[in-house]
């Protein structure tokens, strides 16, 4: 192998490593944070350069480290650099005046570190030591401005993280005994036919489903993304939830026939989809909103990657799901991304320039909604055009709806923020970073659709996938138009005579009387409530605490049996 490949695959994950023992040194401990938008460029010159397939073997680190770039794993990394480097830019500005940015410059690294070398891994345990570096090098960032919301979603995040850490080292453990190898095409292969694979899988879903947002596990997503600073955010709901997603793709069994998994998977993704909707509906803080949105669209790829085990023997299937996992995942990683930026430059704008600020966000919201000509477009279509024809299909299409409403909420609350100034203006080290990774969630999307998904440009283009794509925002568009019309208004009144007219025709048939409207609005005015309260009551440290304790027992008896 040449040894440029060898050399960038290294420094991907030295020279983060570097930058994160830097403010150990006093004289370098604020010069540092000027050298995250730095840290990543190896990565992202590894992504162009080194070849497909291309391995470092080094034996003696751990039980002997091997690192290779294959598969969907360019696609990830390519998010991953640029997005850290753009955030690192942003953070600069963010952080500079912080009296604890040595300490954000190195777990800011040391979690960047992690990151990377989760989609390089290609043995068990080099995966496993770099994931628990994401995960645990994380928490400073969440907890960094030490206000008392911070620390207690800090507690929150740690223990699902130790959590999540136990349950992959455990259901590694179950995946490699016997096996002789460590590397994870090895384990994957071996794994349908392993007469331990109940208890592998069940593991490293609730490990890794953890990083990924997974419901009941995704409390400490939307705690951690309203507290951390602002690039953090970005990174955290960009990058670092997709590490649980490409662990994922990287354990599942894919070329056997094992329907319980598949359709566990697609019964979890689409419970998580949908009530990241429905209680992100009920939120008010921009970041919480689209924390939910975060949670809900990585519902939305786990059963996309249920419908891959589905396919069972069918491997080439399979792999065209897993393309468009990773596809679906870039754009999102992008557009999210450039959403929680926009939180911190908005803050800054006044007046004249806040509108500015709305119009992008707004693209932004609608790209992800999978509005025609956006990058969002062609990602809902490679979800689409990969999963069979059935109920998780159908599903995934109307989710839509639900993702416009509440990106449309998020629009809504963003509007009433900005400064009360209306000359005030983000400053250049704030705006530059979010427009360019705007820019990148519009443009790299086209410019991948076709090689990775194998579907023209032309063909995306058609009137009836552009339709496909607009149905769903204008049905919200239209439930957003009359929930916030008047009653007496001109637009409201004749939909209300239509829905009474229906009701009374409704009740004439031979049938028990339908509920009145009324009582129809306060059920679904209750459900919404008992929802908020279930969750506040899930984020409590104190039922938190014992739900982990609960859980770590589970597959504590669960090992010992």
């Amino acid at each position: 192998m040449p040894l440029i490949d060898q050399a960038l695959l290294a420094l991907t994950l030295l020279v983060p490593l570097g930058i994160a023992a830097l403010p150990i040194i006093r004289a370098w401990r604020d010069r540092a944070l000027a050298l995250l938008p730095l840290a990543p460029l190896p990565g992202l010159l590894a992504v162009f350069v080194v070849s497909d397939g291309a391995t470092l073997v080094l034996p003696d680190l751990l039980l002997g480290g091997r690192f290779e770039i294959s598969g969907t794993a360019p696609l990830f990394l390519l998010l991953a650099t640029l997005l850290w480097s753009l955030a690192g830019l942003y953070a600069r500005s963010a952080v500079a005046e912080n009296e604890r940015r040595g300490g954000f410059t190195a777990f800011w690294c040391v979690t960047l570190t992690g990151n990377l070398g989760v989609f390089l891994a290609a043995d068990v345990v080099s995966f496993y030591v770099l994931f628990a570096m994401v995960s645990l090098g994380a928490y400073p960032l969440v907890v960094h401005y030490r206000t008392a919301e911070a620390i207690a979603a800090g507690r929150v995040y740690i223990g699902l993280a130790i959590l999540g850490e136990v349950a992959i080292f455990a259901g590694l453990l179950f995946a490699t005994v016997g096996l002789g190898s460590l590397l994870i095409t090895d384990v994957r292969a071996a794994l349908p036919l392993s007469p331990h694979q109940p208890y592998a899988l069940a593991l490293l879903i609730v490990g890794l489903g953890i990083k990924a947002g997974l419901v009941p596990l995704h409390v400490w997503l939307p705690l951690a993304h309203p507290v951390a600073p602002t690039p953090a955010s970005a990174v955290l709901s960009g990058v670092i939830v997709k590490a649980g997603i490409f662990g994922l793709m990287q354990f599942l069994p894919l070329g056997f026939a094992v329907p319980f998994w598949a359709e566990l998977l697609m019964v979890l993704g689409i419970v998580t989809a949908y009530y990241g909707v429905l209680v992100g509906l009920t939120q008010r803080k921009p970041k919480t909103i689209l924390a939910y949105s975060t949670l809900s669209q990585m519902g939305l790829v786990v059963a996309l990657l249920g419908s891959a085990v589905a396919a069972g023997a069918d491997v080439v299937a399979a792999e065209v799901v897993l393309a468009a996992a990773a596809f679906y995942a870039l754009h999102h990683g992008f557009a999210k991304g450039a959403l929680f930026l926009s939180v911190g430059v908005a803050e800054k704008a006044g007046r004249e320039v806040l509108p500015w600020v709305m119009a992008v966000a707004t693209l932004m919201a609608l790209a992800i909604a999978g509005l025609p000509f956006t990058g969002g477009a062609l990602a809902k279509l490679a979800m689409k055009e990969a999963m069979p024809a059935g109920a998780a299909l159908t599903f995934v299409t109307f989710s839509a709806i639900g993702t416009t409403l509440l990106l449309g909420r998020f629009v809504l609350q963003l509007a009433q923020t900005g400064k009360a100034s209306d000359t005030a203006r983000p400053d250049l080290g704030s705006l530059a970073p979010w427009l360019a990774v705007a820019a990148l969630a519009l443009v790299v999307p086209w410019l991948l659709f076709e090689p990775t998904i194998g579907i023209t440009a032309e063909t995306a283009l058609a009137s009836d996938k552009l339709w496909d794509g607009i149905w769903p925002v204008l049905v919200a568009g239209g439930i957003a138009i009359l929930a916030a019309a008047e009653p007496g208004s001109d637009l409201a009144a004749p939909a209300r005579r239509i829905v009474r007219a229906v009701m009374q025709a409704l009740q004439r048939l031979p049938r028990p009387r339908l509920p009145e409207p009324t009582l129809l609005y306060a059920l679904a005015d209750g459900s919404g409530r008992a929802a908020e309260r279930l969750e506040t009551g899930l984020v409590r440290w104190s039922i938190a605490g014992t739900v982990l304790l609960a859980l770590a027992l589970g597959i504590l008896v669960a090992l010992l049996l």
